[in-house]
């Protein structure tokens, strides 16, 4: 039976997902997969860190963190007081799950975590939008280099199938465009506001609900967007594109009327993320745009997200689904580490 010995950077919501989705499905990742999971080691900032290369128990950890204390309470075998990079250097482990905060000004520390991690021969698997997508052609590079596996399936649309989509089910073709709903906080205002509610109550109820963070800048200006829109670009097209050189508006001066006013015109407003090819060139845009009642994107409503794929083959292959939440991320770095099991 294969096993992985996995290592936790960051274990907040995503992260306990994960956690929480491997001891449910160890029956099945053993049966269905041949695959064991052991966890050598969590680093977090808020709760601490233990290590053991023998295996912690996954648990008894999780069990500490949802009631609110610290692994200081954890009462078996550890070594604490590792750092994330002295974790990363020192345990025995082979994969490296990178789910601190996303950075999208330098990506870091998930940035250093992961290009350590590699440099060293480990596989990672990460939800982290900002080393991917401001460094996804270093970063793969040197995982190829090193002979392991960059994994990061939920940057994007969660446990929405996108990358397993498009680099495995529709490896042999091209794909010319992408448009896409990536930010499931602005789509959830947008659906509010035909409802007739303004934007500052709908931003408001998005936050009480915790769709929006206090400080919603990255979701209303468009920068989460433009971040899974550089991914999409990037990885799908090869391009070499920046958060900071897309094409960006977001919503926040988006009235009443206007988004009133194309409902009365057969017409929806949708913060959409646009990824083609121009001159040789990937360009990339995340505006609102006014979209007909009639196109598969307009149907997508409250926080779901979407995207389009405009293919050579296929036409147009669309794809609907939750963009965030807990268990939905934690499955798709289960996803991922049952790809990179695969390998072995």
């Amino acid at each position: 039976m294969k096993e992985l010995s996995l290592l936790f950077i960051g274990f907040g919501v995503v992260g306990r997902g994960l956690a929480e989705l491997l001891l449910e499905k160890a029956e099945v990742l053993r049966s269905r997969f041949d695959l064991n999971f052991k966890v050598v080691g969590i680093c977090d900032l808020k709760w601490g860190s233990i290590a053991n290369d023998e295996g912690i128990d996954l648990a008894k950890a999780l069990s500490l963190v949802e009631s609110g204390r610290s692994f200081d309470s954890y009462d078996l075998p550890a070594r604490r007081g590792l750092s994330a990079l002295e974790a990363i250097r020192e345990t025995r482990s082979n994969v490296v799950v990178e789910v601190t905060w996303t950075n999208l000004e330098n990506g870091e520390p998930g940035l250093t975590h992961i290009r350590e991690a590699l440099r060293l021969g480990k596989h990672v698997a990460t939800t982290n939008k900002g080393p991917i997508a401001l460094a996804y052609r270093e970063l793969s590079k040197l995982a190829e280099s090193r002979g392991v596996k960059l994994k990061f399936e939920g940057t994007v649309l969660s446990g929405t199938p996108t990358f397993n989509l498009t680099l495995n089910c529709l490896a042999a073709l091209k794909v010319n465009r992408v448009r896409g709903i990536l930010n499931g906080t602005t789509n959830f205002i947008l659906t509010e506001m035909e409802r007739g509610v303004s934007y500052h109550d709908a931003l408001k109820k998005a936050q009480k609900l915790g769709y929006a963070e206090a400080d919603p800048t990255l979701d209303v200006d468009g920068w989460d967007a433009a971040a899974k829109a550089c991914i999409l670009a990037n990885v799908l097209m090869d391009g070499d594109v920046k958060p900071r050189d897309v094409e960006r508006r977001g919503i926040r001066d988006m009235s009443l009327s206007d988004v009133l006013g194309a409902v009365n015109r057969g017409l929806r407003v949708k913060l959409l993320a646009e990824v083609w090819r121009e001159g040789g060139e990937v360009k990339v845009r995340v505006s609102p745009k006014l979209i007909p009642q009639s196109d598969i994107l307009a149907g997508v409503s409250g926080v779901l997200n979407a995207i389009t794929f405009e293919t050579d083959v296929l036409g147009e292959v669309t794809v609907i689904g939750a963009g965030a939440g807990r268990r939905p991320t934690g499955y798709a770095l289960l996803n991922d580490l049952i790809s990179i099991g695969s390998a072995l």
